[in-house]
């Protein structure tokens, strides 16, 4: 195993190896304006939620790792403290890239990018009438992290006012994770897609409490074949099937020549979520 000591690496080393392993990370679309009411417009993956109630956005705004001087994100904030969060699509995710360019301060980078303004409820800095999801944020706090380069600054925004496209709702009226369409930012140049296979359903243990792998059969807690998500998700039931059900089962029960055939087995029926035919398989 690589093990690293982060002071005895350079900045951009270490800013790789970071932003390559916490990843994926969503993006915050920030729209911000200067006392003069100047706008900007930039992108950070340095960003989430960290509240419901109260309803709290971050994200941080470094310094150049280059210069060391601050992000006109930054300055503007200090100025007037608010910033909308527009969140970031596919459809939009070529011109946020470029919204993101180191142009001269006072730049417009809703016409740089060709991003359309919509003005904004409760706040002075514009929506982006692109984005699928707008937060209107009043910043509450800035954080200073460090005075050098790559030192960032944590925006700490309250969120007041959200405004979502209906081309993203389900019938529900809740955002469709299929719809929306997300994309979120890995290291060096690499993205990610929120859609199609890359998403996934796995059932929270809100108020369910699962047996555990302590308590499986060795066999299976040690098996070759079965991987940590296949026994994950074995360990996440409630309780085992009855002997009823299990003797129920026998009947009609599948014959293996090996342990090895059946956890395989095992494996194309978690696979499809059969999880309680899974167990019964096993026992």
């Amino acid at each position: 195993m690589l093990s690293l000591d982060p002071k005895e690496l350079t900045i951009p080393i270490l800013q790789k190896y970071l932003q390559n392993a916490i990843a994926p990370r969503p993006i915050c679309f920030a729209s911000t304006v200067s006392k003069d009411g100047d706008p900007n417009l930039a992108p950070f993956s340095f960003f989430n939620l960290f509240s419901s109630n109260p309803p709290i956005a971050v994200f941080s705004p470094a310094y150049s790792g280059r210069t060391g001087a601050p992000k006109d994100t930054l300055l503007n904030i200090r100025e007037v403290p608010e910033c909308v969060i527009n969140v970031v699509n596919y459809s939009m995710v070529q011109q946020t890239s470029l919204a993101s360019s180191p142009f001269p301060k006072g730049t417009n980078e809703f016409v740089k990018a060709g991003f359309t303004p919509l003005a904004s409820d409760l706040i002075k800095p514009f929506r982006v009438k692109e984005s699928p999801v707008q937060m209107e944020c009043r910043v509450t706090e800035i954080k200073e992290l460090g005075k050098q380069g790559g030192a960032g600054n944590l925006v700490i925004c309250e969120i007041i006012r959200i405004h979502i496209n209906e081309s993203v709702l389900n019938e529900a009226r809740h955002i469709d994770a299929h719809k929306i369409d997300l994309v979120s930012r890995m290291g060096d140049n690499w993205y990610c897609r929120a859609n199609g296979d890359a998403l996934f359903e796995v059932q929270k243990p809100i108020t369910s409490i699962g047996i555990g792998l302590d308590n499986m059969p060795p066999e299976v807690r040690n098996s070759k074949i079965l991987t940590g998500n296949n026994l994950g998700l074995l360990g996440s039931v409630e309780h085992l099937p009855t002997e009823e059900e299990i003797n129920d089962f026998k009947k009609n029960k599948k014959e293996f020549s090996s342990l090895e055939e059946k956890h395989t087995y095992v494996q194309t029926l978690l696979q499809a979520n059969k999880v309680k035919e899974a167990w019964m398989v096993l026992l």
